[in-house]
């Protein structure tokens, strides 16, 4: 649930970034902290294990504009991509706005791709969220692996209500401004419409 601070005239809008472990949800956020100028970010926060995945969450205040004269802020959070860590992606996912699932081109991980965005889906619902209803993203990540997996193919596998989709290439941010914008967009449509 967007965030109205009517004192800061602020918009706090929340962005997850979900998908499967090891699929690029950290290196979206470590890519876009590093290119937005330091005046319209805040602290990146990042919790990770010794195998250097994220555990719980990157929070980076982005701040994109304002509507009516209130400043909105893009909080964008990662959940972590291992099944044990459930109880985990229900939490982050509490009161967001907007979901970007990034999916692991490589063939042998569209398993794990179909079986985290069907997570995605319940963890909504037990939220009260429908994902055809939430500003809602999908990004193939790791295009420019030798193993990935043909676009139309993974679109069919994956794609959900006929999102906007992007192909990426996140440590060199190949459509990660792109995939973001497109939910942020998204957001600020619903927003207005309130």
């Amino acid at each position: 649930m967007t965030f109205i601070n009517y004192a800061a005239k602020e918009i706090n809008c929340k962005i997850v970034y979900y998908g499967p472990g090891l699929g690029g949800k950290t290196t979206n956020l470590q890519y876009i902290y590093n290119k937005t100028p330091p005046a319209s970010k805040g602290k990146m926060i990042s919790l990770a294990t010794e195998a250097d995945r994220t555990l719980f969450f990157d929070f980076l205040p982005l701040d994109l504009g304002s509507i009516r004269g209130f400043t909105t802020r893009f909080h964008l959070y990662t959940v972590p991509g291992q099944v044990f860590y459930d109880a985990s992606r229900r939490l982050i996912l509490k009161g967001v706005d907007g979901v970007v699932f990034v999916a692991d081109s490589q063939s042998e991980r569209m398993e794990a791709n179909v079986e985290s965005i069907r997570n995605l889906e319940a963890n909504l619902n037990e939220h009260g969220f429908d994902l055809m209803m939430v500003p809602f993203a999908l990004q193939f990540n790791k295009r420019d692996l030798p193993n990935a997996m043909p676009v139309d193919e993974m679109y069919r596998m994956l794609n959900y209500k006929r999102e906007p989709t992007f192909e990426a290439v996140a440590p060199e941010g190949v459509g990660v401004f792109d995939t973001l914008k497109s939910v942020a967009k998204q957001i600020l449509v619903e927003l207005r419409k309130r």
